[in-house]
């Protein structure tokens, strides 16, 4: 569709105005345009790139840079060079060559005329970027990585931009009155809550480190913000960002190390941050439905840690506090991100702190929701669907999902091939399960975990990281592996803790079958003892998140022969 050229020149004012006198579209024509030197790179559009540049060489940061890269195209408009940008923002980030100097001033993912002609011809761009050495991976490579998915350059669809725009409003309302009252994003899963929160962190503080001498488009989304009045509102504000689960925490602390601006050290457990004895501005708790109320922990040293911190911050070790109240107590300013059916165990908070939580932000007018789909290419549609078959909404019929490839198998090695197929096609391919086995080889490497006819496979050789890890394609993941991770194809094994009952015509669940420890553990510390009912919410929450890991495809596989035959008249 486009006739690109990519010129490099010297970044300094003579060799820009060469450019201009040779290039007649430079001054008057949408352009999309790089700075770099060895270490650093700043990406930038403009319909008048001479006069851009030479803002850009009174600029005491981006004037130190040595080499400009500029992309022509006659048939560019303003949105597809938006649109060129806004890919070279995120791929320079996630590649890791540069440090990406752009601040985060609201990249939106906008529809326009002939989009997808336009990013199919983008490709050739990326390609002979990455001949000249600029881009040290392929696309592939880079849009299967942690750093690219959890960028705080991605750009924003239409649902989390207005969700963004009232928070940051509702956030400087709430600090002028000093309010206290919490702000909760809710949202599905592959709505994006993760990617939202990072954006919120980044563009906070891009806007209290900006200066009035910085340019900045009037048509980006957030300039309002970048003004005298927001920038000193920000200035010294103190934030962290909670994130329950370790494997995420650890990859989400990765990203802000690569980023300017963004500290490491600000990403945190609720057991850090209570501990911390320092008490933030604000705080944004990603998946707080994760967070949990008085109960059994992983370890002894962090049920000690619990009591402690309960008498530090509230003088008393009152078994009904819960983190969230944690959180309030260490913050004067909170945002929360829920999906309360992403509740997986007995330990998270129940619903009813949650709900009680939406609540209070509905009464103060900080309660946002995130709609669209950012993950599965089956859009909601499917999400729906998905939680409908598990709750058994009765009269449902499974809709089209489009070019989203959802199969149903007879045959677990079949499904296992297939699943290792697409890993070697697209990567980030995996093979996942309820925790219906025990975990025999934590303790015994050479044992095997699920046997299933003639296969046998072994659990998550790591906690951590697990998606990324060398031999996770030859394994299969639990939850506790894969909740807030995307995949591009998901293999799910449905376990022989789900059954079903034909007289009742129902999902049953089977304690006995189910091998998640903290997954199905009373809490005699509240008097709470869970019925087979309670677990089985639990186990049904696990599969609607397994189901809904994969962005291009899910596949299913089920033990139980009764739930086999009943799942068939929705899934194959």
């Amino acid at each position: 569709m486009t006739d690109f050229e990519i010129r490099q020149i010297p970044f300094d004012g003579s060799s820009v105005s060469r450019l201009s006198a040779e290039t007649e579209i430079l001054n008057n024509w949408p352009v999309v345009y790089t700075l770099n030197d060895k270490v650093q790179i700043y990406v930038g559009e403009s319909t008048n790139v001479e006069m851009r540049m030479r803002q850009h060489l009174q600029s005491q940061v981006r004037a130190e840079l040595k080499l400009a890269t500029v992309i022509l195209d006659k048939t560019y408009n303003k949105s597809a060079c938006l649109d060129l940008e806004s890919h070279l923002i995120g791929y320079f980030h996630a590649d890791g060559k540069y440090r990406v100097l752009n601040r985060n001033a609201g990249l939106t993912d906008s529809d326009y005329f002939q989009r997808d002609k336009y990013r199919e011809s983008f490709k050739a761009i990326f390609e002979q970027l990455q001949t000249s050495g600029m881009l040290t991976r392929s696309i592939p490579e880079i849009i299967n990585s942690d750093f690219f998915k959890y960028s705080p350059f991605k750009a924003l669809n239409t649902d989390q931009s207005i969700a963004v725009e009232g928070v940051l409003e509702k956030l400087v309302e709430d600090i002028e009155n000093k309010s206290a009252a919490p702000i909760v994003i809710q949202g599905d899963p592959g709505t994006g809550k993760t990617i939202v929160a990072i954006y919120l962190l980044k563009l906070i503080e891009d806007i209290r480190s900006s200066s009035p001498d910085d340019s900045l488009d009037v048509d980006s989304l957030f300039a309002d913000f970048f003004v005298e009045g927001f920038r000193e509102l920000f200035k010294n504000l103190s934030v962290a960002l909670v994130v329950p689960q370790v494997s995420l925490r650890t990859s989400i602390q990765k990203v802000f190390k690569r980023t300017p601006g963004l500290d490491s050290k600000n990403v945190l457990s609720q057991f850090e941050l209570a501990k911390s004895g320092q008490i933030y501005d604000l705080v944004i708790v990603d998946e707080a439905h994760r967070l949990q109320h008085r109960a059994n922990q992983p370890s002894a040293q962090q049920n000690k840690d619990f009591s402690e911190i309960n008498k530090s911050l509230f003088g008393e070790d009152d078994k009904k506090i819960t983190q969230i109240d944690w959180i309030k107590a260490c913050s004067r300013h909170q945002i929360f991100l829920i999906d309360s059916a992403q509740s997986v165990k007995p330990a998270d908070v129940p619903s009813h702190y949650l709900d009680a939580l939406k609540a209070e932000a509905k009464e103060s007018r900080g309660f946002f929701r995130l709609i669209s789909q950012m993950r599965v290419t089956g859009g909601t549609d499917y999400i729906d669907f998905i939680r409908d078959v598990l709750h058994q909404e009765w009269g449902l019929s499974r809709p089209s999902f489009g070019k989203y490839e959802f199969k149903f198998f007879e045959d677990l090695q079949e499904m296992r091939d297939c699943v290792i197929l697409k890993d070697s096609e697209l990567g980030l391919s995996r093979v996942v399960a309820g925790f219906a086995w025990p975990w025999a080889s934590k303790r015994d490497k050479a044992a095997f975990d699920i046997e299933i006819a003639d296969l046998k496979l072994r659990w998550n050789s790591t906690a951590t990281d697990w998606i990324n890890s060398k031999n996770s394609v030859q394994e299969v993941g639990s939850i506790h592996t894969v909740q807030g991770y995307d995949l591009n194809f998901a293999g799910v094994i449905i376990g022989p803790e789900l059954g079903f009952d034909k007289e009742t015509n129902r999902i049953t669940f089977h304690r006995d079958k189910y091998f998640d420890v903290k997954g199905k553990e009373n809490n005699p510390t509240l008097g709470i003892f869970y019925t087979d009912e309670d677990l089985r919410q639990y186990v049904l929450n696990v599969y609607r998140v397994l189901l809904t890991r994969g962005i291009l495809g899910t596949y299913v596989y089920v033990v139980d022969k009764s739930l086999r035959e009943y799942l068939k008249r929705y899934f194959s």
